[in-house]
């Protein structure tokens, strides 16, 4: 009978698990989804997956009016340690590591304080938008966008 009891409790336990989705590491589940800004003629949009195994992959693009200005590869995953990363390549150049500075509930902040520009990414949700910034790790020559779900 204990048997039985340990083996329905495992499988509900298992079920439960299973039916949360697949585990996100911390990742900004928040994030995904694309998201474009528009201003007159120029326009930036960004996408991201959902996480999956820990990972977020998203592309960004901005242009003007038919023109692309420049586009980038992006991805959210953990490192060894299991901290999450934020790895950019503008243009598909080579990857840069941003590891995880902060995160809270509709915010997270990763830097690098030895690249030189940007040195820190933000990305916060404000209601519906998403915002993000990058800058100096000292929060200076800052650049904002207010993304709207597309």
């Amino acid at each position: 009978m204990r048997w039985m009891i340990a083996t329905c409790t495992t499988l509900a336990i298992g079920a439960a698990a299973s039916a949360a989705g697949p585990a996100t590491n911390g990742a900004p589940i928040w994030l995904a989804g694309c998201w474009v800004q528009q201003v007159a003629q120029k326009w930036t949009e960004e996408c991201w997956t959902p996480p999956r195994a820990g990972m977020m992959l998203g592309s960004g693009r901005s242009g003007v009016g038919p023109r692309l200005k420049s586009w980038e590869a992006n991805q959210i995953l953990p490192d060894a340690d299991g901290k999450l990363v934020f790895w950019a390549s503008p243009g598909g150049g080579t990857r840069v590591a941003f590891p995880l500075l902060s995160q809270g509930a509709n915010e997270i902040v990763f830097a690098n304080a030895a690249h030189d520009y940007p040195q820190r990414i933000r990305y916060w949700r404000e209601g519906k938008a998403l915002n993000a910034e990058i800058s100096l790790t000292d929060g200076s020559k800052s650049m904002r966008w207010h993304y709207s779900a597309m």
